[in-house]
């Protein structure tokens, strides 16, 4: 079944995915509901009165800059001119825009973040940052992933994100409108994904490190800063401090030389300063020597000759790390999945990272540790050096995909319960310690866990998939579809369902082939691709056809037809809705599944709802909401009972329709989902209008705006 998955996920046509407990909530239309309809009123006023005395603290503003390093220098030029722009008169024609160009490796994200440290009290609104390497994908950046994070960064629950790439970038200007923000973009590539993410507000202000010269947007006051190799004196400065003893003093000339070689890269002069600083005890003279000797010798630069030196200095299973770090498909690296990718303890692993950070091969930030994209080239040009064959990165890597697969179907367990899975659990890795989703909160925690590693989690479907595991590129698949029910990251989900889709076709499994289609097609929906969607349904049913007698597929047959369904609930075809819905609920009355008949009884009431049969519609939530009570689901009793009020206020039944309405309030206000608060208030005001009580009407919708603009979401929410 399409929402057997995650009952409280956002369905195509908006309706309300109800509360985690009803507390008294399962109304009817009985007398004896009637009667705890009128304590659920009570509650209703109390406490709507005290929601009206006590407005929610103001948020702290964000601030997304990593702490400040103690070894930045010199750029003294470079930070007068991007504060000079910050204290300039806005223009009259949008925010202001600092563009720094130069060559990678020259320092261009560190000047951006000691910039923006320094002006973040000009920004009163917040400071975002974000990397879009981390959503570039062949190329391209998806932006609306991009506008996700930055709209999260703003406070906006990802419930109220917009669907649709156009929706959220409304969003996005709606949301920083009349701030004074400052919006830090790293690894830009061209003037449009720029131009997208600027804020709308001439008091804001970005600054942007391009991958290489960037057109300045149209709109905005633009400032280009171009970012140079550290000069001289100031590279000399840097491997002072990074030295930190007596021989630069000593021994300037070698200093000098250093730091000549290393070409004013800041990448470089951090790796040559941590090398030389570890070799305390010889001369830089004889240091700057060998590397001399390496560059005559094999013909390479200094630079790279100044990272081979560092390597060479590690222990054993920091250099094995350090050679197995490319294959790990995401930006930054935690310790555990370090643990995963070295399989040799937790502790070898903290070693090794720490010792690579002491190195300067590694950054740490608080989402994990970071390499460089040129230590990066580096790292992979040594492993391939001491594993021609790739033995040890084949392994690290499998051992990732493993431990990623077996980590995201434990935490999808624990966040969605039991569900239709295909996949087997895998086995516990030896000396690689599963994730503790444990607690009072485990379901939180567990979502918490997979939205913090979903780079990860879908680059590891991608590298299964080429690595020739298709069983794991599938089943890797399975718990992304709870994630993305909660965060609908588009790009993402549907690269990873494609591959999937491909890898149950490798494995020639019909029931992967059907479920991951059917899956693949409601983001493809959601993103108004219908005929794209339907296509992917059009062959998951052809697949079905297939597919045995066993209560197992005709469940899965049953949630095909069910899928179908609701792309054509999405789009308003109410009469061909009803006929899938028919179809799959029969299907699944056939075999037992009382959790079927129920939700596919609910879709149908929907569907008469939307044509305009409110009488049919009743009768149907009706069915579904004492079958929900029957059978203890409360999320779904709060579904149906919210279905139901709306359907018997079109029949003109106003207090039934009342009754249910607050119990559905409330239910929403115990979960803690605005979203819904504002659907039920919505439908609240219009009950008012038909009892003709136009000040209880606007009171309602005022209350029911000032949500949405608290929630940050857009005013047609």
């Amino acid at each position: 079944m399409a929402d057997e998955t995650h009952e409280g996920g956002t369905l195509p046509d908006g309706t309300l995915p109800g509360g985690e407990r009803s507390g008294g909530t399962h109304n009817t239309v009985s007398g004896q509901a009637r009667v705890g309809a009128v304590v659920q009123a009570q509650q209703i006023g109390e406490l709507h009165q005290h929601i009206q005395a006590a407005p929610p603290p103001e948020a702290e503003p964000p601030y997304q800059l990593p702490p400040a390093i103690r070894l930045f220098v010199a750029r003294q030029a470079e930070q007068e001119r991007i504060r000079g722009a910050a204290e300039s008169r806005p223009g009259e024609r949008g925010p202001r825009v600092v563009t720094l160009v130069g060559m990678a490796g020259i320092g261009k994200t560190a000047l951006s973040f000691e910039v923006g440290r320094a002006l973040s009290d000009r920004f009163p609104d917040g400071v975002l940052y974000v990397d879009l390497d981390d959503y570039r994908r062949d190329g391209a950046v998806e932006l609306a992933d991009v506008h996700a994070e930055l709209l999260t960064g703003l406070g906006v629950a990802p419930e109220w994100l917009k669907r649709s790439p156009a929706g959220r970038q409304k969003q996005y200007w709606s949301r920083t409108n009349g701030k004074r923000l400052l919006v830090v973009i790293d690894n830009a590539g061209s003037d449009t994904e720029v131009e997208l993410l600027i804020p709308s507000s001439p008091g804001s202000m970005a600054i942007v490190a391009g991958h290489g010269a960037l057109q300045q947007p149209p709109g905005a006051d633009s400032v280009e800063v171009p970012v140079q190799p550290l000069a001289e004196e100031d590279a000399v400065r840097l491997l002072r401090r990074l030295v930190d003893d007596e021989r630069p003093a000593a021994e300037p000339e070698a200093v000098l030389e250093l730091a000549r070689g290393c070409g004013g890269l800041p990448a470089a002069l951090h790796v040559a300063g941590r090398w030389a600083h570890k070799y305390r005890r010889r001369s830089l003279s004889r240091l700057v020597a060998e590397l001399t000797a390496e560059l005559r010798e094999r013909g390479i630069p200094i630079v790279e000759a100044v990272w081979d030196a560092a390597y060479d200095g590690l222990g054993l299973e920091a250099a094995r790390l350090y050679r197995v770090l490319p294959q790990f498909p995401a930006p930054a690296v935690t310790a555990a999945a370090a643990t995963a990718l070295l399989g040799a303890g937790p502790l070898a692993a903290e070693e090794a990272l720490e010792e690579l950070e002491r190195a300067g091969l590694l950054e740490y930030r608080p989402e994990g540790f970071r390499m460089h994209d040129l230590l990066r080239g580096h790292a992979e040009r040594r492993s391939r050096q001491a594993d021609p064959e790739g033995t040890e990165r084949t392994a690290a890597r499998r051992r990732l995909v493993r431990w990623y697969r077996r980590q995201a179907a434990r935490a999808d367990l624990l966040a969605a319960g039991s569900r239709m899975t295909f996949a087997e659990l895998e086995a516990a890795l030896p000396d690689v310690p599963d994730v503790e989703f444990a607690g009072t909160n485990g379901k939180a925690a567990a979502l918490r866990w997979l939205e913090a590693h979903r780079l990860a989690l879908y680059g590891c479907v991608r590298s299964a998939y080429d690595s020739g595991w298709f069983v794991d590129a599938a089943a890797l698949c399975e718990p992304l579809w709870t994630h993305f029910l909660d965060h609908p990251h588009y790009a993402d989900v549907i690269e990873a369902f494609g591959t999937g889709i491909a890898a149950a076709d490798r494995l020639e499994d019909r029931r992967l082939m059907v479920r991951m289609r059917c899956q693949l097609a409601r983001p493809l929906w959601e993103q108004e691709l219908f005929g794209d969607a339907a296509e992917q349904l059009r062959q998951a049913m052809g697949t079905a056809d297939g597919l045995g007698d066993d209560p197992k597929d005709r469940k899965l047959k049953a949630s095909a037809v069910e899928f179908r369904g609701l792309l054509k609930l999405a789009q308003h075809d109410w009469a061909g809705a009803a006929v899938d819905f028919e179809l799959s609920r029969s299907e699944h009355q056939a075999i037992d599944n009382a959790y079927g008949v129920l939700l596919q009884t609910y879709q149908l009431g929907k569907a008469a709802l939307g044509a305009g049969d409110h009488t049919r519609a009743a009768e149907l939530f009706e069915e579904a909401h004492q079958a929900a009570r029957h059978q203890e689901r409360e999320r779904m009793i709060a579904r149906t009972g919210f279905e139901l009020g709306r359907a018997l206020r079109r029949l003109g039944r106003t207090d039934e329709a009342s009754a249910l309405m607050r119990a559905a309030l409330v239910a929403a206000r115990e979960r803690g989902s605005s979203t819904e608060e504002v659907r039920v208030l919505k439908e609240l005001a219009r009950l008012a209008d038909d009892l003709g009580d136009p000040a209880e009407a606007r009171r309602q919708r005022a209350e029911a705006r000032l949500l949405t603009e608290r929630s940050g979401g857009l005013a047609d929410s």
